[in-house]
């Protein structure tokens, strides 16, 4: 998903403030989620499914600065009954800016974990990275 960096993205310095990234992340998440037919709101009123980040772990690497395009990428890792970790990182090109783990839940109108729907677990199989371990601890370096 691009993303252009705008004047309220960044600090005084000019840089992408760090806690913006996870708003950068976030979109990228809900953008692969429409590009496989899967949206939050339908999710919600139709299977009454939430998503929650249960984790998230990040690596600031290199900074983005005002008018930068960027690019963020998003998979799934393994593929749990209730939830599935997230793989996303930022680039611009080829360098890899950030570099974000998350665990991510469904979870049910009534706050308790729900499995995800047989819909989604298969598309989002669909960019689920080959030979993803089963560990909380990822680390998978992007293609």
């Amino acid at each position: 998903m691009p993303l252009r960096v705008y004047y309220e993205d960044t600090d005084a310095a000019g840089i992408v403030y760090y806690a913006n990234w996870l708003r950068f992340l976030e979109r990228g998440r809900t953008e692969l989620l429409r590009l496989l037919g899967q949206q939050h709101t339908a999710l919600r009123e139709e299977r009454g499914v939430n998503w929650v980040v249960r984790r998230c772990a990040i690596d600031y690497l290199k900074p983005a600065r005002l008018d930068d395009t960027i690019e963020i990428v998003t998979s799934c890792g393994e593929l749990r009954g209730a939830s599935l970790d997230m793989l996303q990182h930022a680039r611009r090109g080829e360098e890899i800016l950030v570099r974000a783990e998350l665990v991510v839940a469904c979870m049910g109108e009534g706050g308790r974990p729900v499995r995800l729907p047989p819909l989604v677990r298969t598309a989002l199989a669909q960019v689920a990275v080959n030979g993803s371990p089963r560990s909380r601890h990822i680390r998978i370096q992007p293609s």
